[in-house]
């Protein structure tokens, strides 16, 4: 599929210097001169005029060649018979036709290039998907024009075979969980393979991991059961904590059987307040708990509220 794209993308390269080789300052000026001939030419008779109207034609229709712009961003690789004479840029810089030539022009903004690792195994034998994109910048115009031929496709192809390395090292869960480590270690691994081509590679980011459907439907019941689990251990922790809580009360009451009197007769009072409740108690229990303090709290209740 890469290799397919190869020749338009070098072809949209080739197109795009052709562009920057000619500039709308250097045809302006190139208009100016050659109309200035051609107006010479045509004012003054005699021979002379004619030829110098001619030579100034011919020199407009050149300036082109020799007057180069390069934007702010932009940095021009200059050769002089074959060897590297200057990196040239931003605004105007003269050539010298036919022994100068404009090999590259490097964009020196942060760009972007996505990959991404299909069917890459991890390390617990799960094929997994990951898109990614990564954000790098030409910090070296001379060694990324003379080190490597084409930087572009070497990011992407050293960018896909890191991502399948970390991938390959990595567990599924570790990929799923720590996306922003390894973030930071794919940036660190690829700008280690860049450095040397003048390239620094600013970020990396993990857009997407994607895991077979099968896999999916499996982690999600995995997670399932892992929160009911959590929630049967607390609900156990919860009715440990309330025994516990009881027989500190028994234990209490055993030492205190007054205590237990005051609680009992405190729910007596408390269900007698409802309006209509008729509360039936053994014998044996009524003579357990002070009858008149109880009919003490039944009157108090049945009284109406101020």
């Amino acid at each position: 599929m890469m290799n397919a794209a190869s020749p338009n993308l070098r072809l949209e390269a080739g197109s795009l210097s052709k562009l920057k080789d000619v500039n709308p300052v250097s045809l302006v000026l190139s208009g100016l001169v050659v109309a200035g001939g051609i107006t010479l030419a045509a004012a003054i008779d005699g021979l002379t005029a004619k030829w110098i109207g001619a030579g100034v034609v011919v020199l407009g229709s050149l300036v082109p060649l020799w007057l180069k712009m390069a934007n702010q961003w932009e940095r021009a690789v200059v050769l002089r018979l074959g060897r590297l004479d200057r990196i040239a840029g931003p605004g105007l810089f003269l050539v010298i036709p036919v022994v100068d030539q404009v090999a590259y022009w490097i964009d020196q903004r942060i760009q972007t290039t996505e990959f991404n690792a299909q069917q890459a195994l991890s390390k617990d034998t799960v094929p997994v998907n990951i898109d990614a994109v990564i954000f790098w910048q030409v910090h070296d115009t001379e060694r990324a024009a003379l080190e490597i031929q084409d930087y572009r496709r070497a990011i992407q192809q050293v960018a896909e075979t890191s991502l399948r390395e970390i991938v390959g090292s990595s567990m599924l869960a570790t990929l799923l969980a720590e996306r922003t480590k390894g973030d930071e270690i794919l940036r660190e691994v690829i700008g280690r393979k860049t450095g040397d081509w003048g390239i620094s590679v600013i970020s990396v980011e993990i857009r997407d991991i994607g895991v077979p459907a099968g896999l999916q439907d499996a982690m999600s019941r995995q997670a399932q059961a892992e929160r009911e689990r959590l929630a049967r251990v607390a609900l156990g922790q919860a009715e440990q904590e309330v025994a516990i809580k009881f027989v500190e009360a028994a234990d209490i009451y055993a030492r205190s059987p007054a205590a237990l009197q005051l609680r009992a007769m405190n729910i007596i009072y408390e269900t007698t307040k409802e309006g209509g409740a008729t509360i039936l108690l053994p014998t044996s229990m009524v003579d357990a708990m002070n009858p008149g303090g109880i009919l003490g709290l039944a009157q108090a209740a049945a009284q109406p509220k101020a």
